[in-house]
């Protein structure tokens, strides 16, 4: 029996990591299997590839670069981790997937759309998320949590146009994908968000 793929969406500081986790350590203790993994670096392969898309370099980084090497992470994740998990039956939760790379590169970074759709369709191999929770939060809200916790990374450290793209990129594929994306206020407190993400996850028969 096939499992379920949950992914999560957001803006840089939006708090999808601590609700990806947050999710990850309820199924465990309700004796469901399930595994929490990340978007670029979910394989050994891909925390290389994840190195150099983050970190800082004095090179031209062009967007189509940055596609290619976020769909080739993609590809060994589908194929080495998220495939296999999810025929065992686990419950997979991803950190990021196809509509970060439809946010950041299609709609903050300005390449064709359609283009981002096709390549992101080719590294699945088809397969999309059962359920897809998009923590929403203010652009300028979600950087300052960045500031306060660490050093930004390459991408972090964009100017406040890209994220407001991203940020907008994110609800346009809300807007288009009702049923699978769910957009949750990410200015609330983390406990409160997650109630409502397990109230959907019942409500659904998810879980």
């Amino acid at each position: 029996m096939r499992g379920y793929f949950i992914t999560f969406e957001g803006i840089e500081g939006a708090g999808k990591s601590t609700q990806s986790v947050m999710l990850h350590n309820y199924l465990l203790q309700n004796n469901k299997k399930a595994v929490l993994t990340r978007e670029p670096g979910g394989t050994t392969t891909g925390k290389k590839i994840r190195d150099i898309l983050l970190s800082h370099t004095d090179e031209i980084f062009p967007p189509t670069a940055e596609l290619f090497l976020y769909e080739a992470d993609r590809s060994l994740h589908i194929n080495n981790l998220i495939k296999p998990k999810l025929q065992e039956g686990f419950y997979v939760i991803c950190d990021r997937f196809t509509d970060s790379t439809l946010a950041y590169q299609g709609y903050a970074r300005g390449l064709d759309i359609k283009t981002v759709k096709e390549m992101n369709s080719i590294a699945t191999e088809g397969l999309k998320p059962d359920i897809t929770f998009l923590i929403d939060i203010p652009v300028e809200e979600g950087l300052k949590r960045i500031s306060r916790e660490r050093e930004k990374d390459r991408i972090e450290k964009e100017d406040l146009n890209f994220h407001r793209k991203i940020r907008e990129g994110f609800l346009k594929i809300a807007e288009e994908e009702k049923e699978r994306v769910i957009i949750l206020n990410g200015t609330e407190k983390p406990e409160v968000i997650f109630k409502k993400i397990v109230e959907i996850l019942k409500n659904r028969n998810i879980i």
